[in-house]
């Protein structure tokens, strides 16, 4: 009898401290003779996958083609992986696509998937009526589960440091290890280094990729005014230049300020006229929205031990007014006493969130997912 798939992933680890590289290429090539695949834009790099990726379904959508974008983690419900033409896959959509694929896999398969690689497997089947997929990688690029498949497009968002642990220490190990899932065609968006250019350049030319580099000054006017009405951060104008150019290289016409109706959870998100939500959790994130925020905002805060929080708090600090600690539940949380202990270092004035918001003052939540996430929740969102 076939699980649900609730039940199933629940018996998976979220995390791993080794990954078998090999098996989802194996559990791969045993779907792929049963699997009808759609057309596929693979998004890589560090900070505006969800985003970017978002935003270049979205307009494939509103130009008219049956489109379903892939993306991890979520924040409140599994189905927030699963975005199908405008809206959450529905859960009866999951479960057939899960019955297909656990029928085709063998136990041994079936067990060993991550997590990670057996929703990814479960997108290609729940979206194979598609016209076409916008799969955004989880942690890398090269050996990520989504590279296994054949891509029309790559696309390479803002490279910077992040999971050093499995990446590499360095932007040029980092980029490499992202840029390696390239294929015939990828576009290159606006990077902070250079050195990711020079490795773009390199891989393309070994092999024989077709190598876009979006210009700063694309549709520039019209893609500042879309921000305008719609008080976007600086970073979600670059992504959609990386979004424009993707439709461009494919073909497709699209009608620029399709992007007024785009939006999405945790991105610079206006969550009220006073609080913004942002998933970012890196030192490329805080630079970004420091850039946006206002002199004394309070700061809703907290994040994970492998992050560089030290350095986040101090690009922060000359605008925060206060910081909220917020309770995140997650063995990866960075411990309390850590947390306490740089802030009051840095002569932060701290307290802990208590759900209370006050009209008068401005707020950013940011950290990580996992914050989003606890704020959401604390504030009964749906």
């Amino acid at each position: 009898m076939i699980p649900k798939l609730e039940s199933f992933l629940n018996n998976k680890p979220l995390y791993y401290k080794h990954i078998d590289y090999k098996r989802i290429k194996i559990a791969f090539d045993t779907i792929e003779k049963n699997l009808k695949l759609p057309k596929i834009i693979h998004i890589v790099g560090t900070n505006g996958k969800g985003s970017t990726g978002r935003m270049v379904a979205h307009l494939l959508l509103k130009s008219g083609f049956n489109t379903a974008h892939y993306t991890s983690p979520h924040i409140l419900k599994f189905n927030e992986r699963f975005w199908l033409n405008g809206n959450d896959c529905d859960n009866d959509i999951l479960e057939i696509a899960h019955n297909k694929l656990y029928s085709i896999l063998n136990n041994e398969l079936r067990d060993k998937l991550s997590y990670f690689e057996y929703t990814t497997l479960l997108a290609l089947f729940a979206f194979e009526e598609c016209d076409y997929i916008v799969l955004e990688a989880g942690l890398g690029g090269e050996n990520d589960a989504t590279n296994v498949v054949p891509k029309v497009l790559s696309i390479v968002t803002p490279i910077d440091f992040d999971h050093q642990v499995f990446l590499g220490s360095s932007i040029e190990d980092i980029a490499t290890t992202k840029i390696n899932s390239i294929d015939k065609i990828a576009i290159v968006s606006i990077q902070p280094h250079l050195e990711v250019i020079d490795v773009a350049k390199k891989i393309a030319k070994e092999k024989n990729t077709k190598l876009v580099f979006v210009a700063p000054d694309y549709q520039k006017e019209e893609i500042a005014q879309i921000a305008k009405q719609n008080s976007w951060a600086d970073f979600l104008c670059d992504n959609a230049k990386s979004a424009c150019t993707a439709l461009d290289i494919l073909g497709i016409k699209y009608n620029i300020n399709d992007l007024n109706s785009w939006q999405m959870m945790g991105r610079y998100f206006a969550y009220a006229s006073n609080i913004r939500l942002d998933v970012g959790h890196n030192v490329l994130a805080a630079q970004a929205l420091f850039k946006m925020i206002e002199n004394d905002t309070i700061l809703i805060y907290n994040t994970y031990e492998d992050k560089s929080y030290r350095e986040i708090l101090k690009i922060l600090k000359p605008k925060i007014k206060k910081l909220l600690i917020i309770k995140i539940d997650s063995p990866r949380a960075l411990s309390l006493e850590k947390l306490e202990t740089v802030l009051k270092e840095f002569k932060i004035d701290y307290d802990f969130f208590n759900k209370t918001i006050h009209d008068n003052e401005k707020y950013l939540v940011f950290g990580s997912f996992s914050v989003v996430e606890s704020f959401l929740k604390a504030m009964e969102f749906e």
